[in-house]
């Protein structure tokens, strides 16, 4: 008689673990949201300016090239997501194109073309808020 047990059926054959973005991740979100905070410092910094705080446009001027300055930081943090973290690839032209459109708002704020740069403002607030929250959802983590 036979008194071994039978041997548990094997599991089933799962696919290759993805790599999915850790620390590349973490990266990207802390620079994003340094980012953010920045951004959303402009228009305070604007309205002290309009409220009669004259030296808050000095101030609004040094962060302005500064975000130009975390921007190109904020690519290289989204090529080693994309790349090394295998993170959404899409994250990485985004993030090109909020660094050309500081760059212009620099240059339109620099020559005092408000009728351009304070909509463009707006729409840089708006995109650097989305992207803060996409990369802080459960949805970033993923592998692509």
């Amino acid at each position: 008689m036979d008194t071994t047990a039978p041997a548990p059926p094997a599991p089933p054959e799962s696919p290759a673990r993805l790599r999915r973005p850790r620390v590349s991740l973490w990266l990207l979100r802390s620079l994003v949201t340094v980012h953010l905070l920045a951004v959303l410092a402009q228009p305070l910094l604007a309205g002290l300016f309009l409220a009669g705080d004259v030296d808050a446009i000095g101030v609004h001027a040094a962060i302005g090239s500064l975000l130009a300055a975390l921007s190109l930081v904020v690519i290289g943090a989204t090529l080693v997501y994309t790349l090394a973290g295998r993170g959404r690839p899409w994250v990485l032209p985004v993030a090109v194109v909020i660094f050309l459109a500081e760059g212009l708002q620099i240059g339109m704020g620099f020559a005092r073309t408000l009728q351009v740069h304070v909509p463009l403002g707006v729409t840089i607030v708006v995109a650097a808020v989305l992207l803060a929250v996409w990369v802080w959802s459960p949805a970033a983590g993923r592998a692509r």
